[in-house]
């Protein structure tokens, strides 16, 4: 599986779990650089666009993104 394209510049790795970096790691392999398609965040990403993406959105809130990608349609 290939790495997500957000990774590196994922705001959720960033802000939310920098001085977090074991856990940070354990999700990281779970959404980023498993299969994407799990992740929240790159749900929404991939249907409306970076800019779409709550800050507040964890990987594992897929029932979330679905709502959110529901109400913009």
């Amino acid at each position: 599986m290939a790495i997500c394209e957000l990774s590196d510049t994922c705001l959720f790795f960033n802000d939310k779990m920098a001085e977090m970096p074991s856990m940070s790691n354990i999700v990281k392999q779970r959404y980023c650089h498993g299969s994407n398609q799990n992740c929240a965040r790159h749900i929404v990403f991939r249907t409306l666009g970076r800019p779409a993406v709550p800050v507040d959105l964890f990987p594992s809130q897929t029932e979330r993104a679905t709502e959110i990608v529901s109400k913009a349609e």
